[in-house]
């Protein structure tokens, strides 16, 4: 009995909903295709409905408790809904409305980021951390970059070359304790040569020049000869070499300053006339 009572009520429900219908117009449904639109308004209505219907997807894909071929399913739907809102756009276009691709908004994460593949699929909330997605959004590990020798020279200051070290007070007071302790080692070993007789003190430095004449070259002729020709040598090393004084040197220079002005810009008659006169005058260079 109650079963039938339920069918009743039912079928008296269905018919007051379409005797309220009655006096309404009937909804329009969205054009399959965007050319089919004429007006501007209606337009901008659908594509403002579209957006709408993005906005909810875009709220049901964030639960990853969905599983896996549920969000599949959103996100395929969300790209879906993405291209017929751009059909859109180009519709408005068409008919002299304003262009949304340059002055439309941006589609951003939750993070604040532009999502990934603008002009192609993308990937929503929970979409993104499905097996085989995620591997897309990890990014490779940079490789360090080396520095160049710019920026290693910039490091490079006067610690590095150890100018400064004998400023942190520590390494002056050690070299001086060191330095007077090689002096006194240096003394004390002298003092013991000289009491053993070892040293001669007052020993003048010996001339080079009259020592070579002392040197024993040998015996024979031989020997003899290369004396001779050692004390020659020496006889020459000693004898000051003649250098050219100031006015000399003055004098060469301007003579081969000449010399390459004539051999640049002289031809050979100007050089024959000019040997000519200095023949005629008497003058020798």
């Amino acid at each position: 009995m109650a079963r039938n009572q339920e069918k009743a009520m039912l079928l008296l429900n269905r018919y007051w909903a379409a005797k309220k219908e009655e006096g309404k117009p009937k909804k329009r449904r969205r054009p399959f295709l965007a050319s089919e639109c004429t007006n501007v308004r209606q337009a901008e209505r659908w594509r403002i409905q579209v957006i709408k219907e993005i906005s909810q997807k875009v709220s049901q894909i964030q639960n990853p408790g969905l599983g896996e071929f549920r969000i599949r399913d959103l996100n395929d739907e969300i790209n879906k809904l993405l291209r017929e809102k751009k059909h859109w756009e180009e519709r408005i276009l068409e008919l002299g409305g304003p262009d949304y691709e340059k002055t439309g908004p941006r589609m951003l994460d939750h993070e604040g980021k532009e999502v990934p593949g603008n002009r192609g699929y993308k990937y929503f909330g929970a979409a993104r951390d499905l097996p085989g997605v995620r591997e897309l959004f990890d990014k490779p590990p940079s490789k360090a970059s080396r520095k160049t020798r710019g920026e290693l020279s910039r490091n490079v200051d006067a610690d590095y070359y150890g100018y400064r070290d004998e400023d942190d007070r520590v390494i002056v007071p050690l070299e001086q304790e060191q330095e007077k302790k090689a002096i006194a080692a240096a003394v004390k070993h002298w003092e013991e040569l000289h009491a053993q007789g070892k040293v001669v003190s007052g020993r003048e430095d010996e001339n080079i020049y009259t020592s070579a004449k002392g040197i024993d070259m040998g015996s024979g002729s031989e020997a003899e000869e290369e004396g001779d020709g050692e004390e020659e040598k020496v006889e020459s090393l000693a004898n000051h070499l003649e250098v050219p004084s100031q006015k000399e040197i003055e004098e060469m220079l301007v003579r081969r300053k000449k010399m390459e002005l004539l051999e640049k810009y002289a031809t050979e008659a100007l050089v024959h006339q000019e040997e000519e006169a200095k023949a005629l005058l008497g003058y020798t260079s």
